[in-house]
């Protein structure tokens, strides 16, 4: 799994006996030992865990120090053979002070020492009346047994994956004022693992989920998150021992309040530190080695572009909307031109047309849409096309082009029987020059229809539905469409509803190729270049975090296991990656067109690439399936 970019991590809640380490050191082993064979390469104890966090002016008391470093150097002892690194809470007397700190364990040697970075001068559990704050100290010590770094700054990153660097923040450091996360992961730390303490209160368990996915989300890192149970409970505090594990502003499990035990969850560290696309730090890390661990038990969604919430849907809905309508007034068109094939494309960007035109108080005649039969247009898509315009109540109009093309290939020299690419485009060409002229008799705006999907992988005809005077759906994959059409149709009329649900069941096609002697269509896009949801992933993962063909790779055959096999993904991302280079010629030069995620290819933002730039380099890594 590590060689995914995935890392195992467990936020554990021991059952805690307060002022007896030994007792806890042997629950905190039980918890370790189940960690390490569910294949964790980090699992987090509760802050002071060796002892409990309530002890008070016990802290004081040599006999409860020496009892926890007696535990922990008992836990080195019983735990050589285990892989995983644990962190451990406990007070520690060092230089003549007493510190609330996290000791660092694997393969039974003591990795590092991370103190508190400061105590609060209020708190409910009274820490400054016995810890010193370990702000600015760096130091080596000696405890249980084993000399090691002492600082609240140690990161520690593996030799096998560097991406999984982490650090240590002690204590419910989200409360102040500069989090030391913050610190820690500007120096590097894809993974932040925080031993803590907090009481419970009514309002507790959603603020520690708000506060820990907002950071999360802002620093660009995960958090282990390690709370004490009930058994840390005294006078007048209750701890129910909620744990969490985040990643980038996402909880990915929780414990339930008020129980023992372990969590877990597989965090991508290679995204994390993708995303954050900062500069290597020069900060100096303690190294340390990780077997291969279990396989990964994280559900990949084969979705990506999909949202979670349905909300979002009308959000994305309202992006191109408005957009559509500001460059509408800006230009001062009187009428969109819109060409309708009955196709799902088309049928977005007419929703969104008549948005905008309800944003600007116009009536929906504003918009012409045209429809083009030609040498493959069928009757399905035809009919579907019309029936749409007069459901949303937009100007309708069919202009054939069969003659004008026939014209073309004779004024060319083009034999109509011969059905290559130039039959194909002359098709696509005098449909967009048709709307364009049409645009300027309207003093109107041809608004474009292709999508993400297709500009990726250069599925149209340069200066035919390539090109357009502002593209609504350039920023939206295929996947994409599909999802929003179907919300747009859920909240639609009977009939409006039934025409869209239409649409959406015919298979995709340019319609460039003679239909059937029975009327059906001969071209299926995805026949010729592949699901569209295989490549809207590997788009995702391509673009997005900058991902190599290795790991999309692997990332698409746990995500659609079962549903493709190794071998159609193998072929399809290669198909996926050749043509995104050769194509990129075609998306040097779009037309504007509304960002509405964080995916996309205008050369004006999101994606500079050469024209020219070879896929050798991609095409090495992709996989050999047999």
């Amino acid at each position: 799994m590590i060689n995914m970019g995935f890392v195992r991590i467990a936020a554990a809640t021991p059952k805690t006996t307060l002022a007896n380490p030994s007792a806890n050191g042997k629950s905190i082993l039980s918890l370790y030992k189940q960690a390490d064979a569910a294949g964790c390469s980090l699992v987090v104890f509760p802050e002071l865990a060796l002892t409990g966090c309530t002890c008070g002016d016990l802290f004081r008391q040599s006999a409860l120090l020496k009892a926890a470093e007696a535990a922990l150097e008992n836990l080195l002892s019983a735990t050589a053979d285990l892989d995983a690194i644990a962190v451990i809470g406990l007070p520690v007397k060092h230089l003549g002070r007493v510190y609330d700190c996290a000791a660092l364990i694997q393969h039974g040697k003591l990795l590092g020492v991370v103190p508190r970075k400061d105590m609060p001068a209020k708190s409910e559990l009274y820490e400054s009346r016995v810890f010193s704050p370990g702000e600015g100290i760096s130091s080596e010590i000696t405890l249980a047994g084993e000399t090691a770094p002492f600082s609240q700054d140690m990161l520690l990153r593996c030799a096998e994956l560097p991406a999984f660097t982490f650090g240590v923040a002690v204590g419910d450091e989200l409360m102040c004022p500069n989090a030391h996360g913050d610190v820690l992961a500007n120096m590097g730390a894809a993974v932040i693992a925080n031993p803590t303490a907090t009481s419970e209160l009514v309002h507790r368990e959603e603020q520690r989920r708000v506060m820990y996915a907002a950071s999360s989300a802002r620093l660009c890192c995960a958090y282990a998150v390690a709370n004490p149970g009930i058994g840390e409970s005294t006078t007048d505090m209750v701890f129910s021992g909620h744990s969490l594990i985040v990643e980038r502003g996402r909880v990915l499990n929780e414990s339930a309040p008020f129980t023992d035990g372990l969590i877990y969850s597989d965090v991508d560290v290679e995204m994390l530190m993708a995303e954050r696309n900062q500069p290597e730090q020069a900060h100096p890390a303690v190294e340390f080695h990780i077997l291969s661990r279990a396989s990964l038990e994280r559900k990949i969604s084969p979705s990506p572009f999909i949202p979670e919430d349905p909300a979002r849907a009308e959000r994305i809905l309202d992006i191109q909307a408005h957009s559509l309508a500001r460059r509408m007034s800006h230009v001062n068109a009187k009428a969109l031109i819109i060409g309708i094939s009955g196709g799902l494309d088309s049928c977005l960007a007419l929703i969104v047309s008549v948005r905008a035109l309800d944003i600007l108080n116009r009536p929906h005649d504003d918009i012409l849409a045209i429809t083009m039969p030609c040498f493959g247009t069928t009757g399905r898509t035809r009919g579907n096309a019309e029936i749409l315009c007069n459901e949303l109540g937009v100007t309708f109009r069919e202009i054939p082009i069969g003659d004008s093309v026939n014209q073309h290939f004779a004024d060319i020299g083009h034999d109509p029987a011969d059905h290559n690419v130039t039959f194909e485009n002359a098709q696509a060409r005098e449909r967009t020059q048709v709307l364009m002229d049409i645009a300027n008799m309207k003093n109107g705006l041809v608004v474009g229809t292709g999508d993400l999907s297709e500009l990726a992988l250069g599925w149209a005809t340069f200066n035919g539905d390539h090109m357009s005077m502002y593209g609504v759906n350039a920023d939206v994959p295929k996947t994409l469409v599909r999802y929003l059409v179907r919300h747009y149709a859920e909240q639609s009329s009977p009939a409006l509803k039934a025409v869209l649900l239409d649409i959406l069941d015919t298979p995709v096609s340019p319609e460039l190729l003679p239909a059937e002697a029975d009327g059906d269509m001969t071209q299926f896009t995805e026949d010729l270049v592949g699901p569209y949801e295989l490549h809207d992933f590997f788009l995702f993962y391509f673009l997005r975090f900058g991902f190599g063909p290795d790991k999309i790779f692997k990332l698409a055959c746990h995500a659609f296991k079962g549903e493709y096999s190794e071998e159609v993904i193998a072929r399809w991302l290669s198909t996926f990656l050749r043509r995104f280079f050769a194509q990129q010629f075609k998306r040097s030069c779009l037309p504007d067109g509304p960002k509405v995620g964080s995916v996309g290819v205008s050369p004006r933002g999101d994606w500079r690439m050469p024209s020219d730039a070879m896929w050798t380099a991609w095409k090495d890594m992709l996989p050999t399936v047999r």
